[in-house]
């Protein structure tokens, strides 16, 4: 009768290494998928502003605001030049000025793309921008803080960002609390929302939790 042979304590010893090589690779990947996330998060940002100001120096106006934009190119639709951008960054009315902002920054080609669609971030979450002040009736006041203070002027909006994402984004391009700053954070309870009144009074990192944020230009 032939004998079974078991394994040896180095073989056992080996295979629990290769394990454990396998565990941190796929670790380290992930952790590194991770931070590319926030990198890119964070060259979003940077990336509106650098095109929203170009815009200013070249045509003298707000891209969406703008009033001469229908002269300019053929098709366009302008704004009308008062000012401020008109409509929710997450609008779905074509015509509304938060949607022509992205209309007139890819034919000046500032940013790539063509028509008024919002662009998507890292986490496929909605990015746009909107006036965050009172002055615009059909927005309100955008994510005051602490002492009643809200954003004042344009606001560049990211949503669908998980709290780890959010959390090292805000702490890199701000302060790192949601309810204060220029950038400043919502709880999410769906995708996608409306900028809300008041900013969130703390982040809270549960490995769930997905959030807003919105940034001063």
């Amino acid at each position: 009768m032939k004998k079974t042979q078991g394994f040896t304590l180095v073989e056992i010893a080996i295979v629990l290494v290769i394990i454990g090589l396998l565990l941190g690779g796929i670790l380290k990947g992930q952790e590194m998928i991770t931070q590319a996330k926030i990198k890119n998060v964070i060259a979003d940002f940077s990336g509106i502003s650098a095109a929203y100001h170009g815009y200013q120096d070249r045509y003298r106006a707000i891209p969406g605001d703008d009033p001469n934009a229908a002269t300019r190119w053929s098709g366009a639709t302008a704004g009308n030049g008062n000012g401020q951008v008109a409509g929710k960054y997450n609008s779905g009315t074509v015509t509304d000025e938060s949607r022509l902002w992205w209309d007139h920054l890819r034919r000046s080609g500032f940013v790539s793309g063509n028509g008024t669609n919002q662009p998507f971030n890292a986490v496929t979450g909605m990015i746009g921008v909107q006036t965050g002040d009172a002055a615009t009736p059909a927005v309100g006041p955008a994510l005051k803080d602490a002492s009643g203070n809200g954003f004042v002027g344009l606001i560049i909006c990211s949503a669908n960002l998980p709290d780890k994402i959010t959390i090292a984004a805000d702490t890199q391009m701000d302060d790192g609390s949601p309810s204060a700053g220029t950038v400043r954070g919502q709880l999410q309870t769906g995708p996608n929302p409306d900028v809300a009144a008041s900013a969130v009074a703390s982040y809270a990192e549960t490995g769930t939790n997905v959030y807003m944020i919105c940034r001063a230009l």
